[in-house]
């Protein structure tokens, strides 16, 4: 028999931040499984979650106070949990966990930004990139593999509102879409894409210009399944009505034996 799971991923912009503007009341109205936060901005100890729906809880906070940071929050406890990805250049800003529960596993990954000026870009496309898609196939060897979360990239023109003069700009840039393009080379599928195939469908907007009342927006937070799971995969959609961060959550309903 299947039985259908819902994640939710969501780049809160700081939890501390989020918890007063109804974080709580969401997670009622939605009711996921699982919950994966990117850019945390806190540790845990500095904040105090009234969550009874969610009690198996994880982090991987940022060694930089305010900065970055993931956690995940399930219904159910997992089989078992792991931070980063175990190589000493990337795992000190907080930005991956793993969890392994019946038959996949999830990974919650907050991507490092190449910055305005590109100077982390090359970090971004020759490091990073590189080394997060040999970490996520060696998991596929033993199960397959779901990961989301903000991958700071809009992979085709489709996924943002103005394509034509963002080229050079971070986030859109050739490396960094090729970067997503490597993921679906290797094998793993964006499910949004399973469903929808307009423009339109953003996930984040700048908070200047009144961006996100125009919907001049950028989607760059995914769900992305090993093909293994496509014909598990029930929906995958946005929440733009969703409001707290400059992100909207995304959502993934699979079904999961």
């Amino acid at each position: 028999m299947n039985s259908s799971i819902k994640i939710i991923s969501w780049n809160v912009n700081g939890i501390r931040a989020i918890q007063k503007k109804g974080f709580n009341d969401f997670i009622k109205e939605y009711d996921p499984d699982i919950l994966c936060l990117q850019e945390t901005k806190a540790h845990p100890d500095q904040v105090n979650l009234n969550m009874e729906e969610l009690p198996h809880r994880y982090w991987n906070s940022a060694e930089k106070k305010g900065y970055s940071g993931t956690s995940v929050f399930l219904k159910k406890e997992p089989i078992n949990n792991s931070n980063d990805i175990g190589i000493k250049k990337h795992d000190n800003e907080g930005r991956v966990i793993t969890l392994e529960l019946e038959g996949y596993y999830l990974v919650n990954v907050y991507t490092p930004n190449s910055k305005r000026d590109l100077s982390r870009l090359n970090y971004r496309q020759n490091e990073w990139d590189v080394d997060f898609l040999k970490y996520l196939k060696k998991l596929e060897k033993k199960k397959p593999v779901i990961f989301c979360g903000d991958l700071n990239v809009a992979h085709k023109e489709i996924d943002l509102k103005n394509p034509s003069t963002n080229k050079k700009n971070a986030g859109f840039t050739v490396e960094e879409r090729e970067g997503f393009s490597n993921y679906i080379k290797f094998g793993f599928i964006d499910t949004f894409r399973e469903f929808n195939n307009d423009g339109g469908h953003y996930t984040w907007w700048s908070y200047m210009f009144n961006a996100r009342q125009k919907n001049i927006g950028w989607r760059i937070d995914y769900f992305c399944v090993s093909s293994s799971l496509k014909d598990k995969l029930i929906k995958s959609y946005i929440l733009p009505e969703v409001m707290g961060s400059d992100h909207a959550p995304v959502v993934l309903e699979i079904n999961i034996i």
